[in-house]
């Protein structure tokens, strides 16, 4: 080999070695200015309050400001390509759910792919769908419900069209042999609102959806969805009891660009984890019957695969399309 060729090759290996070592520097340096949690859903609503819950925690623990930024539409679908498609150097995050990342991707063309172009971070939440109905409706629970619904010419509300809420009353109706009429609202709180004015006989909803209007009398819940009974919502029995293998359960998280480092998503997972476990989180989840729960990314991965799974049955078997 030629002195000039040594000389060259000597030079690459060494601009390769700096700029390793500029990378780690500047992935050790991280964050260096504000993060941006994108909600994808209007202010106020359940996902951009626990994303909010978060929020202080993963400041203190970073040791940078943290920012909420509501880029609601198209069902979470918009702010979630918003971060799908951001530069993936761990400053713009989503805070995701079942919705953008499991379900509206089954029932329409979406511009991002939900597993490809996301990397999970973690999930922070888990809530069961509840059975609501009015607080003067006939069924005292579960077992008459079902009974006098098979009767009667009964509806059910959602939040939305192929939302959760929808999905869930389809399934129920699958799997318990009913034929509740499904009455799609724009949102949890017109949804509630119903109930309040005696139009909804049942609806599936979440603690932060129906907790206004428990705590008023003007709904009671029935039973949860989840396998078994649970302490996130306790006294109530399992669909499952009734209705043998029915299960819809909720979770929120936060979700990074494909392309993020590994130090960076690293870090990212432990400000999540810290901020989840954090007794104010823990108190405040818990009192909307909302589990605060942190996973592995792997974990994540896999939760929204099974999810992708469960409901792509449901919608198959439902053809329940979106817009």
């Amino acid at each position: 080999m030629t002195r000039s060729r040594r000389h060259v090759l000597h030079a690459v290996a060494a601009a390769a070695l700096s700029s390793l070592a500029f990378g780690a520097l500047a992935q050790d340096a991280w964050p260096a200015k504000p993060i941006r949690i994108v909600v994808p859903y209007a202010a106020g609503g359940s996902t951009d309050q626990l994303a909010r819950a978060i929020q202080k925690p993963m400041e203190d623990f970073l040791k940078q400001t943290v920012i909420v930024d509501n880029k609601a539409g198209a069902g979470g679908t918009i702010g979630t390509d918003l971060v799908a498609k951001a530069a993936p150097d761990g400053y713009t995050i989503v805070f995701g759910n079942s919705g953008p990342n499991a379900i509206v991707p089954l029932m329409r063309k979406i511009p991002y792919d939900p597993v490809k172009d996301l990397r999970p971070i973690s999930v922070v939440a888990f809530t069961p769908m509840i059975l609501a109905v009015p607080a003067d409706s006939p069924a005292k629970n579960l077992k008459e419900f079902v009974a006098q619904a098979r009767q009667k010419d009964w509806n059910f509300g959602s939040v939305g069209n192929g939302s959760l809420s929808h999905l869930t009353g389809e399934h129920f109706n699958a799997l318990a042999g009913l034929k509740l009429t499904h009455v799609p609202f724009q949102g949890g709180a017109p949804m509630m609102t119903a109930f309040g004015g005696g139009h909804l006989q049942a609806a599936f909803v979440t603690g932060l959806d129906g907790a206004g209007m428990l705590q008023a009398g003007k709904v009671k819940y029935l039973a949860v969805a989840t396998p078994q009974r649970t302490n996130v919502v306790p006294g109530l029995p399992a669909i499952a009891e009734e209705v043998p293998g029915f299960r819809s359960v909720a979770w929120f998280g936060v979700l990074a660009p494909a392309g993020v480092p590994d130090p960076i998503a690293a870090k990212l997972h432990e400000a999540v984890v810290h901020a989840v476990s954090r007794p104010e989180v823990q108190k405040m989840f818990a009192e909307r019957n909302i589990e605060a729960r942190s996973t592995s990314p792997q974990e994540m991965a896999k939760v929204i695969r099974d999810e992708m799974a469960q409901w792509g049955e449901v919608v198959k078997r439902s053809n329940i399309k979106m817009e």
